[in-house]
């Protein structure tokens, strides 16, 4: 059982005793901690609030609302909702606030509870450290019965997400529906089915959708990565469809398979809407240390500069909007178009990916061997209670002195013929251990060779 409180906001395994795991004394004391800080500030007290299709969702939806409301605070209530449609919602409703209640892609055990502030995006590292602060010191103070706040419920803002894509003015609709894309979708028993599903069918593409009820008892591992999307594989190449989409549970995650049931790469995700976008406006990109270098390689084919984000989303979104980039994204199929809005949004992606290939006449295969060929090889340590990472990162960045070396975000070494990066989560008790070069085996050997200098440390 866990409990992570981090400045990215509150996550755990739901269930067991407070303070040690995810349990409704914590919910109520993390949420009531935003609630007086969002008071606090010269903000509208509104709040939007939107969950994934978790087990325990509706559990932490009431006790979320309910704590907000005995703030004082105005609850505008999505239910079942992306976090792109959340983040959207916070801008549109003009709100103080959003709580996006998910655990990512988390198993279904976990839960979550993530901050945005009033522009719909996530709160800053300093904000991330007063709600922490506000945690311990038991900072709320709740409303008198007059001063209780407003609930209401808004179940049409997945609709309003849609249209706002569909507004952009490089998305043709028409050209789209023309090809009439036959779309295997891997829903993960979440949001998705009711967000990339009808999204496809209004742009008249034959939906065969997979692990579709809406229920949050994960079918398999809800981390889309090649070896959960078998199932998605396989229904792909029997169906021929032209292509298979994975979606994590709150859709800000999408990874494609091609048509031949081979992975697309979630590190191409990006990728590939960047080609899309920077071919109707040229400028700059961003994307975070642990991303692929394709994206790099493709914005100075169009004659963009590339420029590298510590990890996290509000990490890439400010390095954006410091470059005026055009574009931006993780590497694990997090599109971020600051045209729509400054966060990780599976529907947009989907929408561009489909335009692009509606534009050149490619199946997704094609597509993927117009770019630069990289394999990244994603890899995690498990972590005790008393691991020094700073120490392990210290000694090994020592050794490597070297070679390239930067210490923005962990430590991430750069060599000749590829790249290997150390980095704590910020979720999970794990050391992520990235590496990428130009074949599958040399990545492995570079992720391999640091995994085992690690565990010598330890």
């Amino acid at each position: 059982m866990t409990l992570i409180k981090s400045i990215s906001g509150i996550r755990g395994t739901f269930g067991g005793k407070p303070g040690l795991n995810l349990t409704p004394v914590d919910i109520v004391e993390c949420t009531a901690a935003y609630a007086q800080i969002i008071l606090e500030e010269d903000v509208p007290n509104k709040v939007v609030v939107g969950r994934d299709g978790r087990m325990t969702g509706e559990i932490v939806n009431a006790l979320v609302v309910s704590t907000l409301m005995s703030m004082g605070l105005d609850v505008i209530d999505l239910d079942f909702s992306t976090t792109p449609t959340v983040e959207i919602a916070v801008a549109e409703e003009n709100a103080g606030a959003g709580i996006i209640l998910t655990a990512s892609h988390n198993p279904k055990e976990w839960n979550a509870l993530k901050f945005l502030n009033a522009k719909g995006e996530f709160i800053s590292p300093e904000k991330g450290e007063k709600v922490l602060d506000y945690i311990k010191k038991s900072q709320a103070t709740f409303a008198l019965l007059e001063k209780i706040g407003s609930y209401q419920k808004n179940d049409e803002y997945i609709n309003i997400h849609i249209d706002k894509i569909f507004d952009l003015p490089y998305v043709d609709t028409d050209k789209i529906k023309d090809k009439k894309f036959k779309v295997v979708v891997d829903c993960i028993n979440s949001t998705g089915s009711i967000s990339i599903v009808p999204l496809l069918r209004i742009l008249g593409c034959d939906v065969i959708s997979i692990n579709d009820d809406l229920t949050g008892n994960f079918v398999h591992n809800p981390e889309p990565l090649p070896e959960h999307l078998v199932e998605l594989s396989e229904k792909v190449v029997s169906e021929k469809a032209d292509m298979g989409i994975s979606v994590d549970p709150d859709v800000d995650r999408l990874a494609f398979v091609n048509e031949d049931g081979t992975m697309f790469g979630e590190e191409y995700t990006i990728v590939a809407v960047a080609d899309f976008i920077l071919s109707k406006k040229v400028g700059n990109t961003v994307s975070n240390l642990s991303s692929s270098r394709a994206l790099k390689d493709i914005t100075e084919r169009y004659g963009g500069k590339y420029f590298p984000s510590k990890v996290g989303e509000v990490n890439v979104v400010n390095k954006m909007k410091e470059v005026n980039a055009v574009f931006g994204g993780e590497g694990n199929g997090g599109v971020i178009l600051p045209d729509l809005h400054y966060g990780r949004d599976s529907l947009v992606g989907v929408v561009i990916v489909l335009a692009l290939l509606a534009e050149r006449g490619m199946m997704l295969s094609e597509l993927k061997a117009t770019y630069p060929e990289y394999v990244i090889s994603k890899n995690k340590i498990q972590l005790s209670a008393n691991t020094n990472t700073d120490e392990i990162i210290s000694k090994l960045a020592v050794k490597y002195k070297d070679e390239q070396i930067n210490n923005e975000d962990g430590l991430k070494i750069d060599f000749k013929d590829g790249w290997v990066q150390l980095r704590k989560s910020n979720t999970e008790p794990i050391l992520r251990v990235y590496a990428e070069s130009d074949s599958e085996e040399k990545a492995n050997e570079f992720a391999q060779m640091l995994i085992k200098e690690v565990k010598n440390i330890m």
